[in-house]
């Protein structure tokens, strides 16, 4: 898979391409809908299926206070588009520049003259241009005087829900990591890179990995049984804290992992970690005897949770 960052690099290596734009976050299954029928149109037209998505995403840009928690990273997304087989995607600063283009300039500007697009896909509810003049109207009617074709996708639902990024975040916050698999398509899982901590973890007597999670809020919040993967051919069983560490009054977002029964050296590792069951919310310790029982119980009952999962996945 292609990965082009910026404009400037997309005008110097253009091809004709059936495209499709969006933030993607989670990758869920209606993004993958979308996705399946890139791959399918990009196919039937004989050109390169593309990806356009924008760092930071708009409301980040806009609106940061009101920005919500995000589900995937850029990292994350791209390995997910490679997963289904996309053959570029193209990462566009969203800046000044971006925010003020018209729509007949993002039209003419991006569309055709950098992306040189033959088929797009885009969902009912895409807005683009300055003040969101853009829609589905209007790109229909330019496409056909600017030769390009395009195609709407419909709201994909699971039962009786309209699956979303926002109704995920919403699953995740409450807990519910089973509903959250079932509407991404896979179990949730958060990436980062292990860096040094304060070593708490190792003098309570609970070693565990400090991962950079790069992001200022997060979609989950607590304690989870989880699986490890990144070190071992298979995946390892974990207890996953993610929270402020309230004990010691932290105030930043941070992820630690302990993973059961293993010892190895974790520092500069790459993991991914798949949350399983949430076991509890975060808790007030009043000393730091009172947070080892307390580990030493999630630590159990993250055992049963891990095992119980495998029996499920048996049966």
């Amino acid at each position: 898979m292609e990965f082009i960052r910026g404009l400037i690099n997309l005008r110097r290596q253009t091809k004709s391409c059936a495209a499709t734009i969006g933030n993607f976050d989670g990758v869920h299954l209606g993004h993958q809908k979308v996705l399946a029928q890139l791959k399918q149109t990009a196919k039937n037209a004989g050109v390169i299926s593309t990806v356009v998505i924008f760092e930071p995403q708009p409301i980040e840009y806009f609106s940061p206070e009101r920005a919500p928690s995000r589900l995937t990273r850029l990292r994350e997304k791209l390995q997910q588009f490679s997963r289904h087989d996309i053959d570029r995607v193209v990462c566009l600063r969203f800046d000044e520049h971006i925010a003020n283009l018209s729509a007949a300039e993002f039209v003419d500007d991006i569309l055709r003259d950098a992306l040189d697009v033959k088929e797009l896909i885009i969902g009912d509810d895409f807005r683009f241009g300055k003040n969101r003049q853009g829609d589905y109207p209007y790109l229909f009617k330019a496409g056909a005087e600017k030769g390009f074709a395009v195609e709407k996708t419909d709201t994909f639902y699971l039962g009786n829900d309209r699956v979303s990024s926002t109704l995920i975040r919403q699953t995740l916050a409450n807990g519910d990591m089973c509903k959250a698999s079932d509407l991404l398509g896979r179990p949730y899982r958060i990436s980062g890179r292990v860096v040094h901590g304060d070593k708490r973890g190792r003098r309570l007597g609970f070693a565990t990995a400090n991962i950079e999670l790069h992001r200022y809020l997060s979609p989950v919040v607590g304690i989870f049984s989880g699986r490890v993967y990144g070190l071992e051919n298979e995946p390892l069983d974990a207890v996953v804290y993610v929270g402020s560490r309230p004990v010691y009054k932290g105030e930043h977002v941070l992820l630690e992992v302990h993973i059961l029964d293993y010892k190895g050296d974790l520092y500069g590792r790459h993991l991914q970690v798949e949350l399983l069951e949430k076991l509890r919310g975060e808790s007030d310790f009043i000393s730091e005897e009172a947070l080892v029982l307390q580990i030493e119980k999630d630590i159990e009952h993250a055992r049963d949770s891990l095992k119980q999962n495998n029996i499920t996945k048996q049966l």
